[in-house]
């Protein structure tokens, strides 16, 4: 279900509530250009600085506006298992096709922790699950090991890897087979992960450039690697500037350049510094999403 070019979607804001008009005219235009799965309420969503009720209604707008097109696989985790649990009940309840689940951050749990976490998830909510391991932003990574150990569990089918380390990603393929699907948490990793084994990634970069990421995929699919090569080294340079300053300020910064959300974000998160936005103006010229 959850494989190809999946979007980590943006949240839009205006004057400091959710935009709905814009959110929903994003994921339309995600689905015209070929994007194969929605991913609301994650990292690149500022789901960290949305309450409750925001995160709900970003989640029930998501999927409303996709109304089963595509997957949506929304965020909801936490660094409490008690409340990762209390948001994955109401993300099956709004009616995702499946959870995103952070390892949980600032803790800092063993290997034990995170395996008793996963598990206590998935046996308190009967939805799919892919785990999220980002330890650049939690500070703790899941080993392969922890990985393989989860897969007992029939709910959990799937892990976005973050660590960029493809000895890691090659051994979690080893390991799990294709019981797990590995998806690629870095742009510039998905199609090495792909040749590793991976069915995809959820992207960062294709919130503006939907249309080549899904063309990566389909290429790769269709056995056209040369093609799918071409389109990711053409990317990398793109990929490189979403990271100029924290995701997803430059994301949002280039779709507030594109025309397609307002340029605002929730503190801590700021406005780019206008050094670093010369550079990604020129990057989306670089690749032809701009003139």
């Amino acid at each position: 279900m959850f494989k190809g070019s999946m979007v980590a979607l943006v949240t839009p804001f205006s004057k400091g509530k959710f935009d709905e008009k814009r959110f929903c005219d994003l994921i339309e235009w995600h689905i015209s250009q070929g994007t194969h799965g929605i991913v609301p309420c994650g990292t690149t969503g500022e789901a960290s600085t949305l309450d409750f009720e925001e995160h709900y209604r970003v989640i029930e707008v998501a999927v409303k506006t996709v109304n089963g097109r595509i997957p949506v696989l929304a965020g909801a985790g936490s660094n409490s298992t008690d409340e990762a649990i209390q948001i994955t009940k109401k993300t099956k309840q709004l009616g995702a096709n499946g959870a995103l689940i952070v390892t949980p951050y600032y803790n800092k749990p063993t290997q034990e922790g995170l395996y008793q976490h996963y598990k206590t998830i998935a046996g308190a909510v009967d939805i799919p699950i892919v785990m999220y391991n980002v330890p650049g932003r939690t500070s703790v990574n899941m080993l392969p090991s922890t990985v393989a150990r989860l897969m007992e569990f029939k709910n959990i089918v799937g892990l976005k890897e973050a660590t960029g380390d493809m000895r890691q990603a090659s051994d979690l393929v080893r390991l799990c087979g294709s019981r797990l699907t590995l998806l690629s948490g870095d742009d510039f990793t998905t199609f090495t992960m792909l040749a590793l084994g991976g069915n995809g990634g959820i992207s960062v970069t294709a919130n503006v450039a939907p249309k080549e990421f899904a063309d990566m995929f389909n290429a790769w699919e269709k056995g056209d690697i040369k093609k799918a090569r071409d389109l990711h080294l053409r990317m990398e340079p793109l990929n490189a500037s979403m990271f100029l300053e924290t995701n997803p300020i430059p994301a949002k910064t280039a779709l507030a350049i594109m025309g397609k959300v307002e340029e605002e974000f929730r503190l801590p998160l700021c406005n780019m510094s206008s050094a670093n936005r010369d550079k990604l103006r020129e990057a989306l010229k670089d690749a032809g999403i701009i003139k």
